[in-house]
């Protein structure tokens, strides 16, 4: 609605006689947003604009009255709206929490192995098509259109006219010839130069014709070889795409047999889909570490959980038309360390059910769960890592539970689970049995860091050397939040060199880690094994060290996957925040090599 009354003013003036034949002076005014209407008339034209403006005037404010009350009212119903809108939003978040193990109950847990297939096509258009569409942009030209050649003269319709005196003298006669020889010539000339100019023009509009055809030809020529190459590059990324699917159908294949075959890394991976495939609200945390012993047939989870201040606090908002504001009300202390409890155990007894359930291969006889909280700890202010929940179940134990009839906590404790009487006060305690880190593959580190100097050129040095230099510069990196790192069997397998052990529950985990010493630029070959031995290990994420860098389609494959690459720059900068100096001089290298 307008505020600016002028534009609700309307005005037509005219002049009309009274009987005496004085002029009276006429307006009629209209109000546009009151829709009022009005003819205002007097002799005097001045005394006529004072009524025009007093009405004007007496309609504005009213108008204005109108445009207030509208105002508040749309405030009003905004404000509503706001407060009705984020009150949906905040009950469907307090829902969420409430249908936590609801949710398991009314799904099937197992993982769907046709649905983990890649059926797709490839739906990039062949260029092909676009070609035809290109080349039916382009215009022919059209044909020349070429002038007439004009009639030569004739020599008979120049023949000389004697008169009854050319007649009888002959110079007379002579001079008629002549006359009339001259005329025709003359003709004979003009005509000659029209039919030149003609032929001239013909053969320019002919050459410019044959030239346009040429340049539409070069045209289709340069398009044609121009898709010529979109169509080898399409039908090379059409061939990639259906290799890339087939590569990861046959490692869905090669899992399920795996799993089926109670091969125990399978077990794992297996079990990790089933959580990954579990949605919780978008405010959670949703990390785990998983480990399974294939002779007792034990599954350990070990489980990230939400802290009080990740859970929506937000109950419902009012708007207080007093105040023109809108009011938020809160969860109590209590009611939210209430709630925070009860999606504990639920989140407990939920990822139980969701790995007993999708135990289709009978691979898993008992479940450890370990419930791990990162949160500040209030009387150090420093961040801590807490295990505030930890139980162990057997599979026909859990199976006689009717997760949809149980009071949540009473069925954790008839479970024998571990955990303080408040969740929610953040209490750690000792869990039943946690992730074994212990590898055989693991031998005793050598100090190397500090026998580095300025001029110790890394990619000179000993390969072996160089994989303790990683694990000692990494254990540095590690050690601050409580990490251990541990150096592999000397191989030059491409295999695993290092692998850490970070106890952070969000960033952390077991992460692999490996070192290449390398004088040649590293490819995409070293990034695809480092992945590969990722997803063999169970790790969480991978880290490919290098003397030199890697090549853009290394960078490529790395991209959205849970691995690092570090180049030289990388590791000299590690190095020097730990108080280390050296040089990387691949030239030099090079030469020691030969």
């Amino acid at each position: 609605m307008k505020s600016n009354l002028d534009d609700q003013h309307e005005i037509n003036q005219s002049k009309e006689y009274t009987r005496s034949y004085d002029i009276k002076y006429v307006s009629e005014i209209r109000h546009k947003g009151l829709g009022t209407y009005r003819i205002i008339k007097d002799l005097d034209s001045y005394i006529l604009n004072k009524k025009v403006n007093a009405q004007f005037k007496k309609w504005d404010d009213q108008w204005a009255k109108i445009v207030y009350r509208n105002l508040l009212q749309a405030h009003k119903d905004a404000s509503l709206s706001t407060a009705k809108e984020r009150t949906k939003e905040a009950q469907e978040k307090q829902k969420e929490i409430e249908n936590i193990l609801r949710y398991t109950i009314e799904i099937d847990d197992k993982v769907d192995w046709n649905k983990l297939q890649d059926k797709s096509k490839y739906e990039e258009p062949n260029p092909i098509m676009l070609l035809r569409n290109e080349l039916n942009k382009i215009e022919l030209p059209s044909p020349p259109i070429f002038k007439s050649l004009p009639k030569g003269p004739n020599k008979s319709d120049y023949a000389p006219q004697y008169s009854i005196l050319g007649n009888i003298f002959k110079s007379l006669k002579q001079k008629k010839i002549q006359e009339a020889e001259e005329s025709y010539q003359r003709m004979l000339i003009s005509w000659n130069k029209r039919v030149e100019e003609i032929n001239t023009f013909n053969n320019k509009a002919n050459e410019d014709y044959q030239n346009d055809l040429k340049i539409i030809e070069i045209q289709k020529e340069v398009l044609n070889k121009k898709y010529e190459q979109l169509e080898l590059d399409w039908y090379n990324q059409k061939t990639l795409f259906y290799k890339n699917q087939d590569e990861h159908n046959n490692k869905i294949d090669k899992l399920k047999t795996s799993y089926l075959n109670h091969d125990p890394n399978a077990i794992i991976e297996y079990c990790e889909l089933v959580l990954n495939n579990s949605t919780y609200p978008e405010f959670f945390p949703k990390d785990f570490d998983i480990d399974y012993n294939a002779e007792t047939k034990v599954l350990i989870v070990e489980y990230v959980l939400p802290s009080p201040d990740q859970l929506p606090t937000l109950l419902e908002v009012k708007y207080i038309a007093t105040k023109k504001e809108l009011k938020e009300i809160y969860l109590s202390e209590t009611q939210l360390n209430k709630i925070y409890d009860v999606a504990i155990y639920n989140i407990t007894l939920r990822t139980l059910n969701e790995l007993f359930e999708a135990d289709q291969a009978n691979t898993i006889d008992v479940i450890v769960f370990n419930g791990w909280v990162n949160t500040i700890n209030k009387s150090t202010g420093k961040m801590v890592n807490s295990c505030i929940v930890s139980i162990q179940v057997n599979k026909p134990e859990f199976n006689e539970i009717d997760l949809a009839n149980i009071d949540p906590k009473a069925c954790f404790k008839s479970l024998k689970g571990i955990g303080s009487s408040k969740l929610s006060g953040i209490i750690t305690i000792q869990p039943i049995a946690q992730i074994n880190k212990n590898d055989k593959r693991f031998v005793t580190a050598q100090d190397v860091v500090d026998k580095l100097n300025e001029g110790s050129n890394l990619a000179a040095m000993d390969w072996q050397d160089f994989e303790h230099l990683i694990r000692e510069i990494f254990e540095k990196e590690f050690s601050t939040n409580g990490g251990e790192v541990k150096v592999t069997q000397a191989s030059r397998d491409g295999g695993v060199d290092a692998i850490a052990f970070d106890p952070d529950p969000i960033r952390g985990g077991k992460i692999v880690i490996q070192a290449k010493r390398y004088t040649n630029t590293v490819g995409v070959a070293a990034v695809r094994d480092l992945y590969g031995t990722v997803v063999n290990e169970g790790a969480t994420k991978g880290i490919l060290v290098t003397t030199t860098d890697y090549g853009p389609d290394a960078y490529d494959f790395a991209k959205n996957k849970p691995l690092t690459l570090m180049n030289g720059a990388n590791l000299l900068y590690l190095l020097e925040k730990h108080g280390h100096k050296a040089r990387i001089d691949i030239a030099e290298a090079r030469r020691l090599q030969i």
